[in-house]
């Protein structure tokens, strides 16, 4: 139980006495209750009751019992060293989650997105990806075209997203954090500012976890974006989306529900063009009925 461990750290912090009180009721507790006359002439009345007051003791059968004794234990060592301990495996972790290969496929996307805006990069692209996708093209209408597009990217990012980000890190970060924001709520209603200062140093803490969080989340979308950068980059070039930017093959009209044959550079949705409309549509079709086909969930979860 964290919470345990993290009140018996609060309890003993600048309080030898209470650390003191801490480690009588640990011992005595050897059987697995203690009771007051049991511990009476070592510890005071005023930390007994703390003790039972931070849930640190539970009511038992015939007395009390602790909790948790081990993360009782746990909360008695010195806080630099846990902190030091977590802070080290944090920090391997962070270094093991980022291979070579997810830092080169990072700074080789953040160059593709010079082709947004770049025409000779753009039409590089275009060009080379238009040697495997023009035979598709010349099978099917272009709309057709757009959905087998949408189906394989749902296909490959609900993949890497279930393969590559480790929900059960990502449930133990937010566990961690709705814990702290816990404590911190019960610790404001009580009026006890030791408690609430130490929390906030605990919160500063937490940061690291939180960036660790936001790299989880990041890696499969790294690999996501370098994939399909491309293929966005190949129908703005086919489209001929772009400033001074021509289309590279000849387009019929789309035919979208409500607003019936619109050119593929129209606006139908404010600024956005007809053929990012329908992308997106196809997209999040084919990706829930990918999830749903292969039972993936990228949520969170706890083990």
């Amino acid at each position: 139980m964290p919470r345990i461990e993290s009140k018996v750290r609060t309890l003993v912090s600048d309080d030898d006495e209470m650390r003191a009180a801490v480690e009588t009721v640990l011992e005595r507790a050897d059987d697995g209750e203690v009771k007051w006359l049991d511990v009476k002439g070592d510890i005071s009345s005023g930390q007994w009751g703390r003790l039972i007051e931070k849930g640190v003791l539970v009511e038992g059968e015939e007395g009390f019992e602790l909790a948790d004794a081990d993360a009782t234990r746990e909360g008695l060592e010195p806080a630099s060293a846990s902190a030091s301990a977590t802070s080290s495996g944090s920090s391997s972790d962070d270094d093991s989650s980022w291979s070579t290969y997810d830092k080169g496929a990072a700074v080789v996307t953040l160059g593709l997105f010079v082709g947004y805006s770049w025409k000779p990069l753009r039409d590089v692209i275009g060009t080379v990806m238009d040697v495997p996708l023009s035979p598709l093209q010349e099978l099917l209408p272009f709309y057709a075209v757009v959905m087998v597009l949408a189906l394989a990217t749902g296909l490959y990012s609900t993949l890497l997203q279930a393969n590559l980000m480790d929900t059960e890190k990502m449930a133990q970060y937010q566990e961690k954090m709705k814990e702290i924001q816990e404590r911190r709520k019960e610790a404001k209603e009580a009026g006890d500012d030791e408690a609430l200062d130490a929390i906030q140093e605990e919160q500063m803490d937490a940061m690291g976890d939180q960036l660790g969080m936001f790299k989880e989340q990041f890696r499969p979308m790294v690999w996501i974006m370098f994939l399909t950068i491309p293929v966005f980059l190949w129908m703005y070039w086919t489209i001929g989306v772009g400033g001074n930017a021509t289309a590279h093959h000849d387009l019929e009209p789309l035919v979208l529900p409500l607003r019936g044959q619109v050119a593929w550079t129209e606006s139908v949705i404010g600024p956005i063009q007809a053929w990012i409309v329908w992308y997106f549509l196809c997209s999040m079709g084919f990706t829930q009925i990918i999830r749903k086909s292969l039972n993936i969930d990228i949520s969170p979860t706890s083990a």
